[in-house]
């Protein structure tokens, strides 16, 4: 491996604990069915649900880590008093309204 390439390093290594996480999900499984805890297809079922979960597979799940992503960056900008672009737009609105009535009444005069 080319100690050079931090990208090929931390590909290989994504990789190689995917394939970690995959074997001892594995052997977890079939160690529950083999007490009885896990029926045969649920642990088929659940080793696939995570497999495609580490694969990036799993669309539903992305949209609700980026909707939760969203929120929390919403949450942070309010608390340090950054405005949203709803607030702008609304403001933007009111200089406008403002402006034209500052118009008339300057023609007005």
């Amino acid at each position: 491996m080319d100690a050079a390439n931090p990208l090929q390093q931390l590909l290989l290594r994504g990789l190689g604990t995917t394939s970690l996480v995959a074997d001892r999900l594995r052997g977890v499984s079939q160690a529950w069915v083999s007490s009885g805890r896990l029926d045969p297809n649920q642990a088929s079922a659940l080793v696939d649900d995570v497999m495609k979960a580490l694969r990036g597979e799993t669309p539903e799940l992305e949209e609700q880590a980026e909707r939760k992503l969203e929120r929390n960056r919403d949450n942070l900008l309010q608390d340090i008093g950054v405005a949203s672009q709803k607030e702008l737009d609304e403001l933007r609105g009111r200089i406008d309204r403002l402006e034209q009535q500052l118009r008339q009444l300057n023609r007005m005069e």
